[in-house]
């Protein structure tokens, strides 16, 4: 059933067509029909083709359309879309389409390229007049709608001829309108427009008339008076184009053309009248006809009359003529005297810069524009608008994207397009701007639909439909928090004449008015005078301000367009070159550029042709400012002194670099570890400016932005415009102040990824990761290939190199002494030289004064949180300075006061961009911290109360979510070390330290200004049950840390801590033994509760671990506290129960007890063999907890098996120790450790010669002995050969296996026996034990015929797979293809829960030997690289050590080809290849399916990898 149009569908179709549907041409009735769902395209032709207009459509019924050929169906359905119409029509209020609208100007008079557009049924502010000073042009109008096309162009050219032929006469300028109504019919002056299909036919036939109407004599003085047609667009009145326009024709009576000359026409054209047949003579021969402009209309004063003299007039007129021309003539000269005298450039020089007259230096940091309609003409006139690269563009051009600016912009810039609305605060503020990228690329915003299907409206509708969500983004983009206050500036770019109070500009520029509290940060341009006055008189109706001093008018756009540019540096307006290997360049062009917008583009030609203040940037570097391209820059002008290079500046460029270049990975790393303030960034800087001619160099402005969007841009950068060269000029990209390598390590895979996405081939390094990262301590770490570390001790050849720039310095600046940043690496990082500037600096410093207190707070966030700053706005804020609009003002830095010279201005890139200041040295920082305890007795708690309880500082101004952030950093990041676990920051701690008991008073402070943070509250539990013993507040901050984030696993964890800590603490508090059966009632309750509460974090862990694996952007790894937390409350229930009665006396109840936990012996029997019954309140306890009592051991040792699958099989994703889990896995040594002393009991000599023990118990015996080594499980076993347990333990293992093996062993069992058999070989290969290599094949294949249970599949497949690899044709080889495909089954199954941020670790490699050698374990390869555990994981990752030549002899090198994203492996067994997976997925990109490699492979629990891919 076809659908009938919906009213709204109905109103759209309308609104670009005549207010009236009576008046709609043939050609907006074919319009209409064509939008019309359902209906055919041939049914509009079919209309058009029957002449049916406006009114001739109102009077068809079903039966006139299939008389036309139209079928019943699409007739029903034009009938009804009609009488819709109509209907509408009816409903529609006053100020419905048929009602004349705004004032408006004519277009300008004798101009042809002015965007001047009129709006549909807007009103021509003039009327139709005669002649007034002979300069300002009378108007006539002609609606222009009742023709034919047969009359159409005659009534044109008679009305041309009339209408000029009077102004020539009467010596004035005119303009006739057609498509322009007037009364009675219309509004006087309403604009109608008319359809104009050939403009050129209109021009043709004017000169055509020229030659017909005028005197031969006078024809040529006609053609130059009467000036070609003008055909100007008439907008719909939501401002959208239509077909129509209004037909102008402007007449100039030039004196110096039109002299004493009358002009007679004839009242026929003449020149048709003589192409007339032959025997057809005219019915009347032409008279003469002598016009004049009468009042509105134009008189023939030849025309006869009832006057008895009716030539007197006439001749009265023509003897005037003389004195007519001579005033023509001084109206011309008088006219053209006024000669334009203005001053607006440098006025616009002045506002657009805020005084500083250079764009480079603006006050102004950003630029938000208001625009409306344009015009195609004005494009090439904006370029200025590119360079400006606008925050936001206000467009209320509803077909800006279409055809409009929008379009024209977004070929060379960037831009995000959104609709109002989208602006509407539902969140944080500065996390709308930053899902907006409001500061990155510039915020189109559409305010008048166009875009997402959104409609535009009329003016009269607009207000009510759409003004509310323009005022939300007007109030959104002037909030301090979004853009600097008083630092941007608005620009309302006038591209069409404003004429109507109702105009949305007019209400934005109220809006805007309101915001900013005044015209300060205003500023209006348009282009002509006319323009200039409708906007000042609207604005000054609407808001009752003159804005004549905020308005730019006497200067055309390409004025505009030229002043602006000039305003900017050569620099700044310079292309850009990026290198292209050879020498050769390519142009980065500037939309590309502004596209990368999370990385800074170091060019080529970077800096050349500026003209930037060198003596302030200068100053600013050396007073501790971070360094700048054009530091690198001057110091290669003539006369400086080159760019002081560090040591290891040349060990980097000509060993380190080129060694990663070599790598055949697609992102390689370089670490450039540093000590804070020792000029780290600084060297990494200084490589990117010496390679910018060999590598694309670029560095990462925010390391807090999405890494999917950095791998995205870094691969453009790549590939731009030379996507098919190869080899392409690599990228060197430069990371700085990552405070965690995981997230370096997060970005170089998601770069590695993004570039297998791409097919980017690496046989050698593609991306460059230049990691300048701080190190915590000053010590020299260990070094590695890819890691280099700078200390805060020069070397003297770096000492005489800063000696030698302290003499340059001294010369060409006056307060070096001022320049601490430089004088501090100058002084060789000397104590006593920032403790004497310190000293110095702070002698007045008094806490009461609020720039002592601004000082205070960033002294200690910088101190505790890498980069911390707070924002300009803030500083002005709190220190009560009032910033105005222009430079001069008063700056920041002088509201710090004698402390300026301590801080330094930088550029944050948060979710907004703004402008901070910092300390400008870390060491100075922290000699403030110290000097304000020692001298002016201000505590670190004090500044952090401080911090914490000033509102000020939280106030809506720029980088508040910023400083909120670094705040909780300060509070929350806690520092660990493989020994330690560190239960708070380094700030509470040092609290704690300096003034104990604050840290309480600090924390609760934190708790009411993060109120809706679980963290804090998580961190407020932990402090009251560690450090206070106060468990039931720790329970109240536990409850609410729950509250806010139910289904975290950590705030779960956080309970179970809180009740596990209670337990412990209760059970050492209690001396009394044994234990009371009140007391042993109590801790099993407080234990039950506490294994509940840690069950439930491990249930939470693994969803949390599910969801991770789901978004696949989360690398955080298996939270593996609830599983050691109920194994730590297993140990302390073990200990409670030790000191009961019932289970304390000897070791033979100690035997009970672990039978009762192991759920072998009933609570009842033991109280039964109890004869002295004197325990029988302590039996009755226990029985009320003994499903936790039976189930003790079997709970415990599940979770020490999965700890150890997850420990031993599955290694951190770049190979990196963490140091918690080293803590975790410590504890988890000692826990199984207690676990074993209870439950594995056994004497292994006793074991081995003990030959008269029943078999059954010797067989008991053996598995505890197992159990107790952790041999009884297949990670356990494979843990023994990264644990050095000694050969002789081994050997007795075996033999425990062997008998074992010998009793109807399980299938675990004989597993683990080949897993026994192949770790021991590769502890001591020359063993009794060790089964022969092919009867261990054999019993291999015996058990693989077996029934395997689920969980033993892993294991089994993955030793299969290790065992069975081809050697030669053996028959269970042929199923590997199968054991591989299962292997990846069961490793999902068994670890999905665990592998999130994790990969499998390789045990073993494929060796070049046979038998047992032919498995080398990973220990094996570690030790042909003689270094530490980071330079292993080093060489491992980029892949060196396979280049190692005792590795290269070790490892067989297996031959395949690529299939996909995979190798088929060949194989001893002819036409039988297996599949491998590569472990850098982009060692494979651009290779071909079939292409032949090499390469190494390792086995995994996720099945076999290749390394080294050749």
């Amino acid at each position: 059933m076809s659908q009938q149009p919906s009213q709204d569908n109905m109103k759209c179709l309308e609104e670009d067509l005549s207010s009236d549907i009576k008046d709609w041409t043939k050609q907006e009735v074919r319009q209409w029909a064509l939008k019309l769902d359902h209906v055919d395209d041939t049914v509009a032709e079919i209309l058009y083709q029957q002449d049916i207009c406006g009114s001739s459509l109102l009077l068809l019924d079903t039966s006139d359309l299939k008389d036309m050929g139209v079928t019943f169906g699409p007739a029903k359905l034009l009938i009804h879309a009609r009488d819709q119409v109509v209907n509408l029509k009816k409903e529609e209020p006053s100020a419905s389409n048929d009602q004349p609208g705004r004032p408006c100007k004519p277009y300008p008079f004798c101009r042809y390229h002015d965007t001047y557009r009129y709006v549909e049924s807007s009103i021509l502010d003039v009327i139709e007049s005669g002649a007034s000073d002979f300069i300002e042009p009378c108007h006539e109008y002609k609606a222009f709608i009742n023709t034919t096309d047969e009359t159409k162009m005659n009534k044109f050219t008679a009305e041309v001829v009339r209408f000029a032929a009077a102004c020539m006469n009467s010596r004035t300028n005119g303009t006739i309108h057609f498509g322009v109504g007037d009364k009675p019919d219309f509004t006087h002056g309403q604009v109608l427009g008319v359809v104009v299909e050939d403009k050129e036919a209109y021009t043709n036939e004017i000169k055509s008339a020229i030659e017909g109407y005028f005197e031969f004599k006078h024809r040529q003085a006609a053609e130059i008076c009467i000036k070609p047609p003008r055909f100007v667009g008439v907008l719909n009145k939501n401002m959208t184009s239509s077909d129509k326009c209004v037909i102008e024709v402007d007449v100039v009576p030039d004196s110096t053309i039109c002299e004493d000359n009358i002009y007679h026409t004839f009242n026929t054209n003449i020149k048709k009248a003589k192409k007339k047949p032959k025997g057809k003579e005219p019915e009347t021969q032409p008279s003469k006809q002598f016009f004049v402009r009468d009042g509105s209309s134009s008189r023939d004063l030849l025309a006869p009359n009832t006057s008895t003299k009716p030539m007197v007039e006439h001749n009265k007129f023509v003897e005037s003529m003389p004195q007519r021309s001579q005033l023509r003539k001084q109206s011309e000269e008088k006219h053209l005297s006024v000669i334009k005298s203005s001053t607006q450039g440098s006025r616009l020089s002045q506002m657009i810069t805020g005084g500083t007259l250079s764009l480079d230096k603006s006050h102004f940091e950003q630029y938000v524009i208001v625009t409306n309609k344009s015009h195609s003409s004005q494009f090439e006139l904006l370029g200025f608008l590119v360079e400006l690269n606008p925050t936001a563009v206000l467009d209320f051009d509803p077909e800006s994207a279409k055809q409009g600016l929008q379009r024209h912009f977004d070929v060379k810039s960037t831009i995000n397009a959104h609709l109002p609305g989208q602006y509407k605060i539902t969140e944080g503020v500065e996390e709308i701007a930053n899902k907006l990228k409001l500061t990155r690329n510039t915020s189109w915003v559409f305010c008048n639909g166009g875009i997402e299907n959104e409609a535009p409206s009329d003016i009269q509708q607009w207000l009510m439909e759409k003004g509310a969500s323009v005022r939300d983004v007007i109030s959104f983009l002037c909030r301090k928090v979004v853009l600097s206050n008083k630092r941007f500036l608005v620009i309302f770019l006038l591209l069409s004449t404003v004429s109507e109070k109702m105009d949305p500009l007019v209400e934005t520029f109220s809006t805007f008015w309101q915001e900013l509290r005044g015209t300060d940060q205003i500023l209006c341009v348009c282009d002509n005078e006319n323009a200039f006055t409708s906007w000042k008189d609207l604005i000054e109706a609407r808001c009752g301000i003159d804005i004549s001093g905020r308005c730019i008018y006497e200067l055309s756009f390409a004025e505009v367009n030229g002043t602006i540019l000039s305003l900017f540096s050569k620099n700044r307006r310079a292309s850009r070159f990026l290198p292209c290997g050879g020498g050769s360049k390519v142009l980065l062009e500037k939309k590309v550029e502004r596209s990368l917008n999370t990385l800074d583009v170091l060019c080529v030609n970077q800096c050349e042709g500026g003209n930037e203040d060198k003596i302030a940037i200068e100053e600013n570097f050396y007073k501790g400012g971070k360094v700048s391209w054009w530091n690198f820059y001057f110091s290669e002008e003539p006369g400086s002194t080159p760019f002081i290079k560090r040591d290891k500046f040349d060990f980097i460029m000509t060993t380190v670099i080129p060694d990663l270049e070599s790598l055949r990975k697609a992102c390689v790393l370089l670490n450039l570890m540093h000590v804070p303030g020792c000029g780290g960034t600084t060297l990494a800087m200084h490589t990117l400016w010496a390679l910018q001619n060999r590598f694309r160099c670029a560095v990462l402005k925010d390391r807090n932005a999405e890494f999917s969007e950095v791998a995205n841009q870094v691969v453009r950068l790549l590939t731009y415009d030379h996507e098919e060269q190869l080899p392409r000029v690599p990228v060197l990209l430069m990371i700085d102040d990552f405070d965690d390598m995981e997230k370096v390590f997060d970005l170089q895979q998601v770069i590695e990824k993004e570039c297998i996405k791409k097919d980017i081939q690496s046989k050698s390094a593609q991306v460059i990761l230049l990691n300048c990262m701080r190190s915590e301590s000053p010590e020299l770490i260990e070094s590695t290939p890819d890691t280099v570390f700078i200390g805060n001790n020069l070397s003297e050849k770096e000492q005489k190199l800063f000696e030698e720039k302290l003499v340059e310095i001294e010369k060409t600046h006056k307060n070096a002494e001022t320049f601490y940043g430089f004088m501090i690496m100058k002084k060789n990082f000397k104590p006593e030289y920032v403790q004497g500037v310190v000293r110095n600096t702070l002698k007045s410093f008094n806490m009461n004064q609020k720039h002592a207190k601004l000082l205070a707070v960033l002294v200690l966030l910088n101190v505790y949180c890498k980069g911390a700053s707070l924002s300009i706005s803030l500083c002005e804020e709190f220190l009560g300075l009032q910033p105005k609009p222009v430079c001069g003002t008063v700056k920041v830095e002088e509201g710090f006061g004698k402390f300026s010279t301590l801080i330094a201005r930088c550029s944050v890139e948060g979710k907004v961009v703004f402008t901070a200041v910092k300390m400008i040295h870390s060491s100075i920082a922290k000699q403030c911290l110290e000097e304000l305890k020692t001298t002016h007795n201000v505590s670190k708690a004090d500044i952090t109360d401080l911090l914490l309880t000033t509102n000020e500082l939280y106030e809506s101004t720029q980088g508040k979510d910023k400083l909120l952030e670094d705040i909780h950093h300060i509070l929350v990041k806690r520092h660990h070390s493989s020994e330690e676990e560190s239960h708070f920051s380094p700030l509470i701690q040092d609290i704690a330290k300096d003034t104990q008991g604050l840290e309480e008073m600090v924390l609760v402070s934190a708790s009411k200004r993060f109120e809706k943070d679980a963290v804090i509250a998580q961190l407020l539990a932990r402090y009251y049950y560690l450090k206070k013993d106060d468990f039931s507040e720790a329970k109240i901050w536990s409850c609410k840390a729950r509250d806010l984030c139910k289904d975290s696993s950590y705030m779960a964890d956080t309970s179970a801590q809180v009740i596990k800590h209670e337990l412990k603490s209760a059970i050492a508090k209690y001396k009394e033994d044994p234990i009371s059966s009140d007391k042993l009632r109590e801790f099993l309750q407080m234990a039950q509760s506490a294994i509940d509460a840690f069950k439930e974090t491990q249930s939470l862990a693994k969803k949390e671990s599910l969801q991770r694996l789901k978004i696949r952007r989360d690398n955080c790894a298996f939270n593996t506290s609830g599983c050691l937390g109920e194994i730590q409350v297993g140990l302390l229930i073990i200990e409670v129960l030790a000191r009961t009665p019932v289970f304390s006396s000897d070791s033979v109840r100690r035997d009970i007890m672990s039978q009762v936990l192991s759920g072998d012996i009933k609570l009842q029997n033991v109280e039964i063999m109890d004869h002295r019954h004197k325990h029988k309140p302590y039996y009755f306890i226990l029985r009320q907890f003994d499903d936790l009592l039976y189930n003790l051991r079997y709970r415990m040792k599940v979770n020490f098996d999965l700890l150890d699958n997850f420990f031993v099989n599955l290694d951190s994703r770049f190979g990196m120790k963490d140091s918690r889990e080293q803590i975790a896995q410590n504890e988890l040594f000692r826990c199984y450790r207690r676990y074993a002393e209870l439950f594995c009991k056994t004497d292994s000599a006793a074991l081995l010669k003990n030959k008269t023990m029943d078999k059954m118990l010797k067989l008991h015996y053996s598995r505890q002995f197992l159990e107790k080594h952790k041999a009884d499980t297949y990670s356990g076993i494979l843990n023994i050969l990264s644990n050095n347990i000694s050969a002789e333990i081994m050997e007795k293992i075996a033999k425990q296996y062997e008998f074992v093996c010998d009793y109807n062993p399980t299938v675990k069992e004989k597993i683990n026996c080949i897993f026994i058999n192949v770790v021991l070989s590769c502890i001591k290969l020359g063993s009794r034990l060790i089964r022969p290599y092919k009867t261990l094949l054999d019993f291999l294949c015996q058990v693989l015929r077996e029934q395997i249970p689920l969980s033993e599949n892993l294991p089994l497949h993955f030793i299969a797979v290790m065992l069975l690899w081809p050697q030669q044709d053996y028959p269970e080889c042929r199923n590997l293809g199968k054991y591989i495909s299962q292997i990846k089954t069961s490793y999902h199954t068994a670890m999905k829960e665990m592998y999130n941020g994790k990969r499998p670790i390789v045990h073993f490699f494929l060796g070049k030997k046979q038998g047992y050698q032919r498995l080398v374990p990973i220990g094996e390869i570690k030790k042909c690289i003689q270094a530490g555990e980071e330079q292993v994981a080093s060489v491992w990752e980029n892949g060196k050590i396979w280049k190692e030549k005792k590795v290269e002899e070790l490892l067989l090198r297996v031959r395949g080809e690529v299939k996909d994203n995979l190798i088929l492996a060949d194989t001893c067994v002819p036409g039988m290849k297996i599949e491998v997976t590569p472990m850098f997925r982009s060692q494979l990109s651009s290779l071909t399916v079939g292409s032949k490699v090499s390469f190494f492979i390792g086995f995994t629990m996720n099945g076999p990898l290749a390394f080294d891919i050749n």
